[in-house]
């Protein structure tokens, strides 16, 4: 007879202490928490805030999107010659943030790193509705999103297919590509979690839902080794998925003429930027979560701690790509290229968003280096803050400057975005927190059975099972 999930047992199982998780947890205790947050413990107020909030702001980005259609991207400011403006600076931006999720779960899993087991999970989550948002920009910059298809190379009778010389149509397969191993990475991941919900729940419709995405789990020995297999499978594919995707992302700008885009230190930096901007929004959910949900002795210091450090390593670099963009436009002698450094940082309109960027990613972070600071979670959380707002500068930065004004001064131009601009961003993010506060009230925000297999002296998973 298959056994469950939940093994009476359990609460003969004693722990030493961990640095991964406080001391004085059973399996069994791990699990009650952990799923209490769904099944039993009363929603909080501050979810209830948070969702009317985020809920109101994402009625916004629909309400903007119908008018969008019907009325065309003229709504916009986008202009000549800036033509990626606010729809790709935030396509980037939202790319960038969902790399946290998989660099958590895949390549800290294939290290080893048992500290990731209380954030894979919601750093998965993180990452799939990151990249949900990101979509909505370069699909609706078409003007024609109905017609998307048209970009997947699908027999037709006209014989036409996509263009695959051009970086925008790497970027349809490389984004679908990490979305779809991302989802799959998550869910799979869940299915274990599903279960124990599935046998806990009360509500017998509850228990039909989780019953039916736990796909027959029971967890047996050759449950566990399937999973176990598929798992690590999967993780093998993201892991590549984190450098190439904000990889191909920067060959958008990078196979250009343009000064400014034509970089080739813009692939490592692109990918150090979204590990930068990831783990700072990572911190940004942890912190208020940890506190509103009692889960302090779940997600420890340690865990804000090697945040940090991850953030101010990223950091550096970001810092280094920002001096070799200089350093190359004065060693390359162009003429072009030294305009627009020159533009960028103080001669042109927009020389205080670059100063703005600077001290937003370089300077303020800097405080990192202090154990006092990577220890006190109030001031993490501001500076967190500081680095999202800088990246999203840093993108700013990085099309508007460069294409504001381009090789010919007679088509040089200003751009301002508009309300529906503003309208559209503020609504993704809108959405962005609707998605996470459903997740966070309806699955697990931490790996049950992963916390349950870094306490010291857990019985193996097969022991738990029927032979």
């Amino acid at each position: 007879m298959a056994s469950r999930v939940d093994e009476p047992h359990d609460d003969l199982i004693h722990v030493t202490p961990n640095p991964v998780i406080e001391p004085g947890h059973t399996a069994a205790s791990v699990t009650d928490k952990i799923s209490a947050l769904v099944l039993k413990r009363k929603t909080p107020l501050a979810w209830y805030i948070g969702f009317f909030i985020s809920f109101s702001l994402a009625n916004v980005l629909m309400f903007t999107i119908a008018y969008l259609v019907t009325t065309g991207i003229g709504i916009w400011g986008n202009n000549w010659p800036v033509g990626w403006a606010f729809d790709i600076i935030n396509f980037v931006w939202w790319i960038g943030i969902g790399h946290a999720g998989t660099l958590i779960s895949a390549i800290l899993l294939l290290l080893r790193q048992e500290w990731r087991t209380s954030i894979n999970r919601f750093a998965e989550a993180m990452t799939l509705f990151a990249v949900a948002c990101a979509g909505l920009f370069p699909l609706l910059h078409t003007g024609r999103p109905w017609l998307a298809y048209w970009m997947l190379p699908y027999p037709n009778t006209m014989n036409i297919y996509p263009q695959f010389r051009s970086p925008l149509m790497w970027d349809v397969f490389a984004v679908s590509t990490y979305a779809s191993v991302s989802a799959l990475f998550w869910y799979v991941g869940l299915i274990p979690d599903f279960a124990t919900l599935r046998d806990r729940a009360k509500s017998g419709a509850f228990r039909v839902v989780y019953g039916m995405l736990a796909l027959g789990w029971r967890g047996s020995a050759r449950h566990w080794h399937r999973y176990e297999t598929a798992y690590l499978l999967l993780a093998g594919l993201a892991t590549p998925l984190v450098l190439s995707v904000h990889t191909i992302v920067s060959f958008d700008f990078a196979v250009s003429q343009l000064p400014g885009w034509h970089a080739t230190i813009f692939p490592p930096y692109f990918v150090a930027g979204a590990i930068y901007a990831g783990f700072a929004m990572v911190l940004l959910l942890t912190i208020p979560l940890r506190k509103f949900y009692g889960l302090e002795d779940f997600i420890t210091l340690r865990h804000m701690r090697n945040c940090a450090k991850i953030m101010l390593a990223t950091g550096l670099i970001v810092g280094y790509g920002y001096m070799m963009e200089a350093f190359m436009a004065w060693y390359s002698a162009s003429e072009y290229e030294g305009f627009m450094i020159k533009n960028r940082i103080w001669t042109g309109p927009y020389w205080w968003t670059y100063a703005l960027l600077i001290l937003t990613n370089i300077l303020i972070p800097q405080v990192l280096w202090l154990r006092r600071a990577r220890h006190n979670t109030v001031l993490l959380f501001i500076v967190a803050l500081v680095i999202s707002v800088g990246m999203w500068l840093e993108r700013f930065v990085i099309i508007v400057t460069s294409l504001h004004r381009d090789f010919l001064p007679a088509s040089w131009a200003m751009y301002r975005p508009t309300m529906f601009d503003w309208s559209m961003f503020v609504g993704t993010i809108g959405l962005f927190f609707t998605l996470l506060l459903l997740f966070i009230r309806f699955l697990p925000a931490i790996s049950i059975f992963e916390m349950r297999t870094i306490l010291p002296g857990a019985a193996p998973k097969a022991a738990t099972s029927d032979e």
